[in-house]
């Protein structure tokens, strides 16, 4: 399969079968992040993996787009670590997190890993129920495992803007 292809195909699930990603198969989906590009190499981003029911069900307090996926991520990063551009301060963090998630979302298809981006979530409420430090900000959720057997795309899911309106005069 082309880049394209798997670009264009991959879309996100909202219906997970029962069983978590095997750790192996997880830990080389995880390798695509780690080596995604970041500002100045800096590499901010901190992921932390939830398969336990416990973790699971801290997941549900804080979002209601796990889906029944079984491994879920939660994409962070470290305030302290990342870039900022010397002309107004402006951080990278968001931006590297963003990088490094689609690397992973595009590497997880690939292998037959389905993937949803969860923006939908509180915070404040995540920070605390994750115990994660002050320069730790949290960036997505990324809910993941094997599509259930009726899972499709959403509708909208081909829906594209044209390059001519894509692109600035």
């Amino acid at each position: 399969m082309s880049f394209l292809e798997l670009a264009r195909d991959r879309y996100s699930v909202r219906n997970f079968q029962d069983r978590p990603v095997e750790p192996r198969l997880l830990n080389e989906i995880l390798e695509a992040g780690r080596i995604a590009l970041t500002a100045h190499n800096d590499q901010p981003q901190r992921i932390k993996i939830i398969t336990d029911p416990v973790e699971l069900a801290k997941v549900d307090e804080c979002t209601r787009c796990r889906f029944g996926a079984q491994t879920v991520l939660l994409v962070c990063y470290d305030k302290d670590v990342c870039w900022r551009r010397k002309f107004d301060d402006a951080p990278s963090g968001e931006i590297d997190a963003a990088i490094v998630t689609t690397h992973i979302i595009l590497a997880a298809y690939e292998a037959g890993v389905g993937t949803c981006w969860v923006m939908y979530f509180d915070p404040v409420k995540t920070t605390e129920l994750f115990g994660l430090p002050e320069n730790i900000v949290p960036v997505a959720f990324l809910p993941m495992g094997y599509p259930s057997e009726d899972s499709t795309p959403a509708g909208f899911h081909d829906k594209r803007i044209s390059l001519e309106e894509m692109l600035l005069k």
